[in-house]
Formats: structure tokens, C-alpha cells, sequence
């Protein structure tokens, strides 16, 4: 059963940086897409950014294209969200998420998601 972990959630200041964590596990299928989510209290969940795995090609929300950058370690199966110049609006719980195929935008499309990660950007 494929396990997804995510960690580096923090309280921080607006402008500061963040760098979240996930490792997935009893990852059997090669063809696969990692996204990042995000949901705010009263607010549906959105997706943040995903990476096509074998063809490591990205991509982005509009709220965090230039200060969000995602990346992956293959040998440890692990990917990073870092996360720069932080907004009030930031704030939110971070989710991972894994699905086989390429990157999709709706979170339906994932079946495979971590228990998340908290952030908070000080207003």
C-alpha cells in the first residue's frame, strides 16, 4: 500500500522561506505524478505544483509560479516543495499527493495522498 509522508511545515513570517518534505513508499508503478496541494480553512483544496516523475517536467499554480519551486530525489523517493517569499495567503495545510500518469490540476484525479503538513504565514 503506497504510504506518502509529508514534513517542514512551520510558523513563519511573510517573506521568509519554507521548505516542505515528502517520502512515499510501496511505490510499485513506474509511470507516476507528484503533486502538491493546499487547502485553507473554508476553502476548497487546490493544487499548488506536480512533477511528472520520469519526465520531470513541472508545473505550477499562478499564486506561486516564481516563488514555489518543486523537486525530487529519485534514489531516496522523495520531493521537496520549496517554498520562498511567504504570503498571509500562503497559509494552509500542505498536501502530497500521487497518482500514476501525467500531472493533473483537480485533486479527485490523486488517489494516493499524505495526512499533510501545516503552514502558517504571520499576518
Amino acid at each position: 500500500q503506497v504510504q506518502i509522508t509529508e514534513s517542514g511545515g512551520n510558523l513563519v513570517q511573510p517573506g521568509e522561506s519554507l521548505r516542505l518534505s515528502c517520502t512515499i513508499s510501496e511505490l510499485t508503478f513506474d509511470n507516476y505524478s507528484l503533486g502538491w496541494f493546499r487547502q485553507a480553512p473554508g476553502k476548497e483544496r487546490e493544487g499548488v505544483s506536480c512533477i511528472s516523475w520520469s519526465a520531470g517536467v513541472t508545473y505550477y499554480a499562478d499564486s506561486v509560479q516564481g516563488r514555489f519551486t518543486i523537486s525530487q530525489d529519485s534514489a531516496k523517493k522523495m520531493w521537496y516543495l520549496q517554498m520562498n517569499l511567504l504570503k498571509s495567503e500562503d497559509t494552509a495545510m500542505y498536501y502530497c499527493a500521487a497518482r500514476v500518469g501525467n500531472c493533473a490540476s483537480a485533486a479527485a484525479s490523486f488517489p494516493y495522498w499524505g495526512q499533510g503538513t501545516q503552514v502558517e504565514v504571520a499576518v
